[in-house]
């Protein structure tokens, strides 16, 4: 299992060319998450790259293969900008085109992060005129009724071309067995389904594969203690 960790600038072991951009633009300071579901402000590379326009969807929804909406993926512009650029990607496949920095200023994003999955409720539902709503998973752990909840919420925002916004924390391990760590916490877009719903894609603005599959109830796991906007 490969293990892909996601450290805080300042700290020795972050990639080398991300590390290098942002000794550039003089971020030494390590952010850090607030308790609770908060989320943390995670490591970004100082100037941004962009990806090309990801694959279009397939199937015909529930249980019919799978789908996969047409978004624009984009790194994080700054080390805390993972909830601007999760809510960016959500956007992007509504057919919205607001930059991360005011997509981080109608989310009062600071350096400490972007409080929680409420504020990227609201954010998505005032700009995308969608009907978002945040669902929490309380607890630790997710259990199975919060495991089946969200697979039945990605499928159906999916399905109705909204992508999911997740606030994650901990360790994910994806399909490929990369383990994703953001021990501070993230923000993930979920942009397609497979399997009736049982394992997710994410589009994920501080990773190197940029886009990766999950299993839905790996993903349950990592939002707990957080939440997310569906």
């Amino acid at each position: 299992m490969t293990t892909t960790t996601r450290w805080l600038p300042g700290l020795t072991q972050a990639p080398v060319i991300r590390k290098a951009a942002l000794a550039v633009a003089g971020l030494a300071m390590a952010g850090g998450a607030i308790a609770g579901p908060v989320a943390a402000a995670n490591a970004a590379p100082a100037t941004a790259g962009t990806a090309a326009s990801v694959q279009q969807e397939r199937g015909n929804g529930k249980g019919a293969g799978g789908k996969e909406l047409d978004f624009h993926y984009k790194f994080q512009e700054t080390y805390f900008y993972c909830a601007p650029a999760a809510t960016k990607m959500a956007l992007s496949a509504l057919g919205k085109d607001l930059s991360q920095d005011e997509l981080a200023k109608k989310l009062g994003t600071t350096e400490a992060g972007t409080n929680s999955a409420i504020e990227t409720t609201r954010v998505l539902t005032e700009v995308s005129g969608k009907g978002y709503r945040t669902v929490e998973i309380p607890g630790d752990k997710a259990d199975q009724a919060e495991t089946d909840r969200l697979r039945d919420d990605v499928v159906r925002a999916l399905d109705e071309g909204r992508p999911v916004v997740a606030n994650i924390i901990g360790t994910g391990v994806d399909t490929d067995g990369h383990a994703h760590a953001y021990p501070g916490g993230h923000y993930v877009t979920v942009v397609g389904y497979r399997d009736g719903g049982n394992t997710v894609k994410i589009g994920d603005s501080w990773s190197d594969e940029g886009q990766y599959w999950i299993n839905t109830d790996t993903l349950a796991d990592w939002i707990a203690s957080r939440g997310y906007s569906a």
